[in-house]
Order: structure tokens, then C-alpha cells, then sequence
């Protein structure tokens, strides 16, 4: 299992609201509504801060994790067209491209 984990921040003028409204409620359902999600996407999990007394403020505005079976899986999904026609840009309608984060890792469950 070959997992990705994106770090995304909204983009500037957008409230924290807006951005939460537009990743779970137009992109996530976007992102599932294709073919290719349901044939390649192990998992999809879209995530925002929450208040949280005595941590630091929030590293970013948001995480996506998306978990492929293999690379193959991963690059039948991107190169797809439905993928690069409806999904991808929609992302920079709220995604701060310049400021993503990724991480490309394999979990190891410990407990």
C-alpha cells in the first residue's frame, strides 16, 4: 500500500470556512464521482483543524490522504482523463499550489 499524504493551505482572501465548505463539499465529491476513484483509490480522506487547547496552531489549512494498492494504481489514477479534466482544476480553485506538501510513505502499523 503506497500512501500520500498532501499538506494544502487555502488561497489568500479565502476564509478557513470557505476553504473547509469547498474541499468537503465540492472537491471531495468531485474526486469520488470519477470512475477511476472507485477502481484505483484504496482511500480518501480529506481533513481540517480542529480547536485543540495547548497544541500549536495548525501546521496547515488542510490534509489529504489518498492510498493506492501500487505505483501502477497511482498512475493509471493522475494520468487518467477525468482526473486531469474535472479534478485537478478544481484543485487550484482553493489550493495554495505554491505551499503544498507532500509525503509519499509506506505505513507500518506499530499498535
Amino acid at each position: 500500500m503506497i500512501k500520500f499524504v498532501f499538506m494544502i493551505n487555502r488561497l489568500d482572501g479565502m476564509t478557513t470556512e470557505e476553504f473547509v465548505e469547498h474541499h468537503r463539499n465540492r472537491h471531495a465529491p468531485l474526486f469520488t464521482s470519477i470512475p477511476e476513484a472507485r477502481r484505483y483509490v484504496r482511500k480518501y480522506t480529506v481533513s481540517h483543524p480542529v480547536p485543540a487547547e495547548g497544541y500549536p496552531s495548525p501546521a496547515c489549512d488542510g490534509v489529504t490522504e489518498i492510498w493506492f494498492d501500487s505505483w501502477a494504481d497511482h498512475d493509471a489514477f493522475f494520468t487518467s482523463k477525468n482526473y486531469t479534466e474535472l479534478v485537478n482544476p478544481d484543485e487550484s480553485t482553493f489550493i495554495d499550489m505554491k505551499s503544498v506538501a507532500v509525503m509519499v510513505t509506506e505505513e507500518k502499523v506499530v499498535i
